[in-house]
């Protein structure tokens, strides 16, 4: 009986311009692979391995058998006869959610009234994540007045982004993570140094310390692989929309309603306009179907299913299809270089006004 190779049905493929990847969804990893391994993947899904050596070559066999064994080793695939092949149906990769909004970024909204309000609203809209980004001091008497707000709301995920001061030590921020078990990540930023602390002492909550001034959304929108995420949710929902943008809604500094704070485009004031109101303009839905199969540069990226994106700050601001202004991946060559240094990017590096954040940016 003729013998076949299969990937695991949670481990899929992504082709780049030189190299291909193989993510693994379900211990959220991913491996590098050639093209050619990434063709003959492909090809074992319908002929046998036999007829894969032929094609292929048999002087290469050995090779081929090499990088199947790898596979294996790894625990990202299997060989079986030919009849067992359909008894291992692919995964179903469709994107779906109830939602109609996932996720909430809000700036400077330090007035308690103003977050009851906004709460009401984001309910309605099934909003399951906010996060609150605060670029100066705030009060810890008045945090927790906020974040007593969401005790009884539906959205069951806080991400908070706060500015150092010293009554936000550690025994402070193991007190908000205890009190507070929706929070899952704050950051801290302008700290005197940067650590990543245990999660597993702040009840499974991200903490991050930041060297960094945030007095502005312009630190957002970093492409690293720090930042990849080889889930299935994440993966899927790639595939057909914007991963940063779809279902996201924002209220900006000036209480601006917005995709995202990047983005210049505003559908009214939060005191006069109700959030529904915003989402029902065929405009706030423009971004949410760019996906990175669309994007120049993106689409022939290996990482592009893993990668997040940004449509508000970009290396064209007149091209929605533009590659995200701050990524230094170059997928032509396989090589990462410094964004902020890069010649090409200095005359929008100029229009956002980020001459003096790309100094600092890490």
């Amino acid at each position: 009986m003729m013998k076949h190779f299969k990937l695991y049905s949670n481990c899929l493929l992504v082709k780049g311009f030189k190299r291909s990847l193989i993510v693994d969804t379900q211990r959220i990893q991913y491996q590098l692979i050639p093209n050619d391994l990434f063709e003959i993947l492909l090809k074992t899904e319908k002929i046998s391995l036999d007829e894969i050596y032929i094609e292929y070559n048999i002087e290469n066999k050995k090779i081929i058998e090499n990088y199947f064994n790898r596979l294996i080793e790894e625990e990202l695939g299997f060989y079986c006869n030919e009849e067992e092949v359909e008894w291992f149906p692919k995964m179903n990769i469709d994107f779906q959610t109830p939602f109609l909004i996932e996720s909430c970024i809000v700036e400077e909204l330090s007035e308690v009234g103003k977050y009851k309000n906004l709460i009401l609203q984001l309910e309605d809209l099934q909003c399951q994540y906010i996060e609150i980004i605060m670029y100066e001091t705030l009060t810890n008497e008045l945090l927790l007045d906020i974040l007593s707000l969401f005790e009884k709301s539906s959205i069951n995920r806080i991400g908070l982004i706060l500015k150092f001061d010293e009554h936000k030590d550690l025994t402070f921020l193991k007190y908000l993570t205890t009190r507070f078990l929706r929070i899952v990540k704050i950051i801290v930023h302008s700290t005197e140094d940067n650590e990543v602390l245990n999660c597993n002492d702040f009840n499974a909550t991200e903490i991050i310390k930041s060297s960094i001034i945030i007095d502005s959304f312009k630190f957002c929108g970093v492409v690293d692989m720090k930042y990849f995420t080889p889930h299935i949710a994440h993966f899927t929902e790639s595939l057909q929309h914007n991963t940063c943008l779809n279902r996201k809604i924002s209220i900006d500094r000036n209480g601006e309603i917005k995709n995202c704070p990047a983005i210049s485009k505003s559908f009214g004031k939060l005191q006069d306009t109700s959030l529904a109101t915003a989402l029902a303009d065929p405009e706030f839905k423009k971004y949410w179907n760019v996906n990175k199969d669309q994007i120049n540069t993106c689409k022939d990226c290996e990482f592009r299913h893993i990668c997040t994106d940004c449509r508000g700050y970009t290396e064209d601001e007149n091209d929605q299809y533009a590659k995200p202004l701050k990524c230094g991946y170059n997928p032509y060559t396989n090589e990462w270089a410094e964004w902020s240094t890069n010649p090409l990017k200095e005359k929008a590096i100029e229009y956002y006004g980020m001459q003096d954040l790309v100094k600092k940016d890490v």
